[in-house]
């Protein structure tokens, strides 16, 4: 079945350009015009990826994100009317997968669906490619996308995933942003170092909450690695 995508905005006709073009390109999409209809559609289920407007007046885009991210790692690509980076970086603190701006490329911005949706594991896995990794307590399951610290399953994001998945898969290697940010978002692609160093913090929250700590170290002047204390137990 084609990947189906929630669109979520409170203006009609960028509801409409959006589902049109998800539509032509393969998609199926389902439009809601508030975050209250997008908690409701997120609970039925049957969901791959939402595109989620910020700026809505009853629940903005940026709580309706919260509440899916305390139980889910659905990916969410955000839509605004503001291009200020701290914005970009607050949406993507709390569990955004990507930001695309007002007024957009309905072209562009499938572009950016389907590359979040090939990065969620969508496409399948060549066999030659391990599909776990296990360092101490903490796991990951390549092909069931599923990260493990002991007995706690631990909620990524696309994104989260596929950083954790580039560290776990060279232990030993210090990554520096630019290879991290290829890792997750692709070649090409430009983000911010803000916007990683988000994103590690988050991988490391999430770990602490489960009683992990020192899961990724930071090498001062070049990036990041796999913590030699991955194991640990808070």
């Amino acid at each position: 079945m084609a990947p189906r995508i929630l669109v979520v905005d409170e203006e009609p006709h960028i509801r409409d350009v959006i589902c049109f073009a998800l539509e032509r390109a393969g998609l199926i999409s389902t439009a809601v015009r508030n975050g209250t209809e997008a908690m409701a559609a997120f609970r039925r289920g049957s969901i791959d990826l939402i595109i989620l407007d910020i700026g809505m007046p009853d629940m903005d885009g940026l709580e309706v994100c919260r509440q899916i991210r305390k139980t889910s790692g659905l990916p969410i690509l955000f839509l605004s009317a503001r291009d200020e980076e701290i914005d970009r970086v607050l949406g993507l603190e709390i569990g955004g997968d990507d930001y695309v701006t007002k007024p957009f490329s309905p072209r562009e911005l499938v572009a950016r669906v389907k590359a979040i949706l090939k990065r969620s594991g969508n496409e399948a896995e060549p066999e030659r490619r391990r599909a776990i990794f296990v360092a101490g307590e903490l796991s990951l399951d390549r092909l069931g996308r599923t990260v493990m610290f002991g007995d706690s399953a631990i909620s990524m994001t696309v994104l989260e995933f596929a950083i954790l998945d580039a560290l776990l898969s060279r232990p030993d290697m210090v990554f520096s942003r630019e290879r991290l940010m290829e890792a997750a978002y692709g070649a090409g692609t430009y983000v911010a170092d803000r916007t990683i160093d988000s994103h590690i913090r988050n991988i490391r929250a999430k770990f602490l909450a489960a009683g992990g700590q020192g899961i990724i170290a930071t090498v001062h002047g070049i990036g990041f690695k796999l913590g030699s204390e991955s194991g640990r137990k808070a």
